[in-house]
């Protein structure tokens, strides 16, 4: 395999054993796990939205100006409680018709540590994959991005709401967190604040999910004990062998990068 192109998210599925698969365009990568694999970055990059060249990548593969104006790059992509589209303002309004006028998830996922989050309902179980999750369980289903935003800001008085990706890395989290039990607790918890929301939006605005348990397991052969965390920027070959995959990171024995976050590098990889 030799191939020229541009990074992006990896693509992930999951089979009938709940084993996680990754494609990059048309590449496996697992089958790449075990051999020696290497990319190199070309020195350029391409915005993802319009394929300009850009220096410099903004929110995860973007040039400037499309940072500045497209819907996706806004703050509330990173804070859904400020979704301000029904103030009319809006970036693209048919955008967030599309992607934030829908159901939402809000739910609960063991990183490393437990956490909650949010996702739209058709980003299940990829949204977890991404993560790094080894399980997961749904809370709440919400009429909105905005909704599930503030719904996660209730929960997350009780809970974090981030990944240590460092921990997520370092092997499989403790399993015998009893997760309908920890769910339960926050929704008592929270309870207060979520019907302030449904007061405000409506009773049907969010609805309690009674979903089962999703693991989830990663293709990795061996965990590293100690983090090294490539950049491209200043590493620009990585050849080294390919140990696992995890969340959207590769692992490599020398290792690790986060392939999305060096989404619009031109890169030639090959093995």
């Amino acid at each position: 395999m030799d191939k020229i192109i541009n990074l992006h998210k990896m693509n992930t599925s999951l089979d009938k054993k709940n084993n996680a698969s990754y494609q990059l365009e048309d590449i496996c990568m697992n089958d790449y796990i075990g051999k020696n694999l290497k990319i190199e970055f070309l020195d350029e990059i391409n915005c993802v939205s319009c394929g300009t060249k850009t220096k410099k990548s903004y929110s995860q593969g973007h040039c400037f100006m499309c940072m500045r104006r497209l819907p996706e790059c806004d703050i509330c992509i990173v804070k859904p409680e400020l979704c301000h589209f029904a103030e009319g303002t809006c970036r693209d309004s048919e955008w967030g018709e599309k992607n934030c006028m829908k159901t939402h998830i809000v739910y609960l996922a063991n990183t490393g540590d437990t956490k909650v989050g949010i996702t739209k309902l058709k980003n299940v179980p990829s949204r977890w994959i991404d993560q790094g999750a080894s399980q997961a369980i749904p809370i709440f289903a919400v009429e909105s991005r905005l909704i599930s935003g503030l719904v996660e800001v209730a929960i997350k008085e009780h809970i974090s709401d981030k990944t240590n990706w460092r921990k997520m890395l370092q092997g499989d989290p403790d399993s015998s967190v009893d997760f309908a039990a920890l769910r339960d607790d926050l929704i008592k918890k929270s309870t207060d604040n979520i019907e302030k929301i449904k007061a405000k939006y409506g009773e049907n605005s969010v609805e309690p999910v009674e979903g089962s348990i999703q693991n989830i397991s990663y293709p990795v052969l061996e965990y590293p004990v100690k983090i090294k965390s490539f950049n491209l920027d200043k590493d620009p070959i990585i050849d080294a062998r390919l140990m696992g995959i995890k969340g959207q990171y590769l692992i490599f024995d020398t290792g690790v990068i986060n392939i999305r976050k060096f989404s619009g590098y031109k890169c030639n990889i090959s093995g």
